[in-house]
């Protein structure tokens, strides 16, 4: 089978907007560099009519943030039957929501850190401080504050003491109107992304994330030279093997399909800690999903060729 026309879908209108044309456009190049036919398309009011009118064989999201992530343009893509590589609707949705998708994997049996998730009305009812003080009292210190739905980092930051947590909490609430906290579990931070070969999900190596000031966020994750990535991770090879079984477990607990990337803490005694896992992983020249691949001596290109392969029909 030939790949006649690929539409990769990139852009939107969510913060990660920016970060997602580097993907979408990383992507198509590196699917051009095989020949393949390739149209890259922002997700705006003309995308229905562009699809309508030149119906691609198949289609890469390579959308970030809501509605990219959160199962909405790949409900669309169903509605018009056309196939596309990635999670379906309803596995986008569990995995966007963080602390759903906490559940799911502690569940099947993976760790992840003690944590509540509060709206932010919760606070305006019943008071900041009273609210902030019993998250503390359960918690302990550190802590480390995020949306619970949302990507790249933004939002996120690390209390290490009390009287940082509500500036933390504005910030959090900036990107979105429910908190995740969560305790703050030191130890090596690493990624381990996913991809399907013959319909089975197959971890490639883990890389390992040494980011300046101990925080992987936004301004680490797409300013090449301020964070360093290590591949294979610097773990133990009791801890590495972990480490991958809790990423294709988390992958098939969450229904996802394809591709994933699962971030997770290694502590100091080897125990694998689940953080999140995003259902559209980056694919900019900073970003870890390619990085795992160069490592494992695949090609992108060729590894994002075989996915939209197998939705041919």
């Amino acid at each position: 089978m030939e790949l006649g026309h690929v539409v990769v879908l990139a852009g939107g209108l969510s913060y990660e907007r920016e970060v997602s044309l580097r993907s979408g456009r990383r992507v198509a190049d590196a699917l051009r560099a095989l020949d393949v036919p390739v149209e890259l398309r922002d997700a705006d009011a003309a995308l229905l009519d562009a699809l309508g009118r030149d119906r691609p064989d198949v289609v890469f999201p390579v959308l970030h943030g809501a509605a990219g992530e959160d199962g909405s343009i790949r409900g669309v893509l169903e509605l018009l039957d056309l196939p596309y590589v990635g999670a379906r609707p309803d596995a986008c949705r569990v995995a966007w929501d963080k602390p759903t998708a906490k559940s799911v994997v502690r569940r099947a049996g993976v760790a992840t850190p003690r944590s509540v998730a509060l709206p932010k009305e919760i606070f305006h009812d019943l008071g900041a401080a009273s609210v902030l003080d019993r998250i503390v009292d359960r918690l302990g210190l550190p802590l480390f504050v995020k949306p619970t739905r949302g990507g790249s980092a933004l939002g996120a930051s690390v209390v290490r003491s009390a009287a940082e947590l509500p500036a933390a909490m504005v910030g959090c609430f900036a990107y979105g109107d429910a908190a995740l906290v969560e305790q703050y579990v030191s130890g090596t931070e690493v990624a381990v992304s996913v991809i399907e070969r013959d319909g089975e999900p197959v971890a490639l190596p883990a890389v390992e994330i040494v980011a300046p000031h101990g925080l992987y966020d936004y301004t680490a994750r797409y300013d090449a030279g301020d964070t360093a990535f290590i591949t294979p991770a610097r773990l133990a090879p009791e801890a590495a093997a972990a480490a991958t079984a809790a990423a294709v477990t988390a992958h098939r607990a969450l229904g996802l399909r394809d591709l994933s990337r699962t971030d997770l803490i290694v502590d100091d005694s080897g125990e694998v800690h689940f953080l999140e896992v995003n259902v559209a992983p980056g694919m900019t020249e900073t970003s870890l999903l390619p990085r795992a691949v160069a490592h494992a001596g695949l090609d992108l290109g060729t590894v994002c060729r075989d996915l939209l392969l197998t939705h041919l029909t």
